[in-house]
């Protein structure tokens, strides 16, 4: 599961080059045309980073990533502005403002996603990482191997989605809804219940008697990977 982008554009053409690198290099791609709606979409999913346009309709760039920062949470998401504007002034205020990058168009291509590999390494270096690693588990995201203390874990597919989300959060809780949408798609229709029965699956494939469990149910909220979870 590779690294979720969301695209806040409303040049039409840009935002369907964009979409089409970015999911050729393994990036999950949402877009937005409308500033407010990008706001929407930020409460009910958070991506990994934001390519945002300074001069959307709706709601500004500028205006949108002051609110980004200002909520708790999405203070930490990172953000690469896009605008036509050049002049160091502009710069100056995109940044300040709170964009971690500021490229100008028109851009390379190729320089635009190796930036966005860069802050990925810099901010969430789990999903640009082969492996995933909390206390004795290791999940290798490659050739879908998991061991536990040198055990291979053996999961299906669905198991394994669903580890590897929670693990790339650890500490953060998921309703059920989010798990569906992050590990099943939107676009799949399931009973939220499901998500409890795979997570029984998984508990009982990772774990021994006597070892901790690295799943937190979080009662009326959802799931958790545990970010205290330093068994080995």
């Amino acid at each position: 599961m590779q690294a979720r982008i969301l695209i806040v554009e409303d040049e039409e053409s840009l935002t369907t080059l964009l979409r089409y690198n970015l999911e050729a290099e393994g990036f999950e791609v949402t877009c937005a045309a409308r500033g407010d709606e990008a706001d929407l979409l930020l409460r009910e999913q958070l991506p990994d980073l934001i390519l945002l346009d300074w001069m959307v309709p709706g709601l500004s760039g500028i205006e949108l990533c002051r609110r980004i920062r200002a909520r708790r949470e999405t203070e930490q998401l990172p953000v690469i502005m896009l605008t036509a504007r050049g002049e160091e002034g502009d710069r100056v205020r995109g940044l300040a403002t709170g964009a971690d990058d500021y490229i100008v168009k028109p851009f390379s291509v190729p320089e635009l996603l190796a930036r966005v590999r860069a802050l990925l390494r810099r901010t969430k270096p789990a999903h640009v990482s082969g492996t995933l690693l909390a206390g004795d588990i290791e999940l290798d995201r490659v050739s879908h191997r998991i061991r536990r203390s040198g055990r291979e874990i053996h999961l299906g597919p669905t198991e394994f989605k669903l580890l590897e989300f929670l693990m790339r959060s650890p500490g953060r809780v998921f309703s059920r809804e989010q798990l569906l949408d992050g590990v099943w798609g939107h676009d799949v229709y399931i009973d939220e219940r499901t998500v409890d029965v795979h997570v029984g699956r998984l508990r009982k494939a990772i774990n021994r008697p006597k070892q901790s469990d690295p799943i937190r149910t979080v009662r009326g909220s959802g799931y958790s990977f545990d970010e205290m979870f330093t068994e080995v």
